[in-house]
């Protein structure tokens, strides 16, 4: 089968359980948003909430694609940047326990970690301290990283730096990759948004993005977005949360639903929709079957708390993607 390259933000994600919303408009993070904060803002988050019960687990959007895509058996490698710190070597044992190949460069800086706070209604709030994950740099980017690949997926996030993200496409390309985006948030997508365009049509095949992510790029909505979305690229996934997902690819749109889920949190629910999907294509299924493989994953992950499901979640969903596939 063919193998993945991942490009991101190696974090380890700090999940709390929130009691209700007050705390987000105390520490001023608007529900829902990703926020970056320097050392002493997420210093901060730390003591707010250090009468909560926290869960770790390796994140970082792309890391936890890349995850899921393991876990379905698909040969994977990861490039981001930790520190030498308890956090890194979280992160980096997490990877080497899942088959992940790391590419793992490190730094002095402590590693990066995303507050994740979740409120009552399972929404996520994140207040992001990226740390060594920034210092990745396009000098790190070297062509031997691409050799063993087939795909190539990127998480939106990195757009701050864009020597990097320009230099890793431009690579996986000559390389002869298939290349992915996630776009990753609204905010990034209002900021960077010329960027991202030209990024778009030159360099990459897949784009996934939700709706908000969407209108922030297209400055529409539904399926006017859906074709902007697709312009300039051969694939283009557009997910809309309980409404499903909907796929285009030249003249064919697809449209897929979700399974009844009972959810607790949404964390990872792109992320993992994103492993479903390339999972589907990379096997060449139609796209309604990648679609509903998406859907299988990102249906099981909101049932549990952060990214990343146990083995049993595991064999369930092995067992309705067989059926999918039968």
């Amino acid at each position: 089968m063919s193998s993945v390259l991942g490009l991101g933000n190696a974090l380890v994600d700090i999940l709390a359980r929130l009691e209700n919303d007050q705390l987000l408009e105390d520490l001023n993070l608007p529900k829902g948003s990703m926020q970056l904060v320097d050392e002493v803002a997420a210093q901060k988050v730390k003591e707010a909430t250090s009468h909560i019960k926290k869960e770790l687990a390796s994140g970082g959007s792309a890391a936890n694609t890349i995850h899921g895509l393991a876990s379905l058996g698909v040969k994977t490698g990861f490039i981001g940047k930790i520190g030498k710190d308890d956090l890194g070597q979280v992160f980096k044992n997490d990877m080497t326990e899942h088959n992940i190949t790391p590419h793992l460069l490190e730094s002095e800086t402590q590693s990066g970690h995303a507050n994740a706070l979740i409120s009552p209604d399972s929404e996520r709030t994140f207040a992001t301290f990226l740390g060594a994950a920034v210092e990745l740099s396009q000098d790190d980017i070297i062509d031997d990283l691409f050799k063993d690949y087939k795909y190539f997926h990127v998480e939106g996030y990195l757009v701050q730096n864009k020597a990097l993200i320009e230099k890793a496409y431009k690579m996986a390309k000559a390389n002869g990759l298939i290349t992915s985006i996630d776009m990753a948030s609204f905010n990034v997508v209002e900021d960077n948004l010329d960027f991202l365009r030209n990024l778009i049509h030159n360099y990459v095949d897949i784009v996934f993005a939700n709706e908000e992510e969407a209108k922030a790029y297209t400055g529409k909505e539904g399926e006017a977005a859906l074709h902007q979305l697709a312009e300039g690229t051969k694939v283009a996934i557009l997910k809309l949360g309980k409404e499903g997902s909907m796929i285009k690819r030249a003249n064919e749109i697809v449209k897929v639903g979700i399974i009844p889920v009972n959810s607790v949190d949404t964390t990872g629910a792109g992320d993992l929709y994103a492993s479903g999907f390339l999972f589907g294509l990379i096997q060449d299924l139609p796209l309604e079957k990648c679609g509903k493989i998406g859907s299988i994953l990102s249906g099981h992950v909101i049932e549990v708390v952060g990214p990343k499901m146990n083995e049993s979640i595991w064999s369930d969903i092995h067992k309705k993607i067989q059926a999918e596939l039968n």
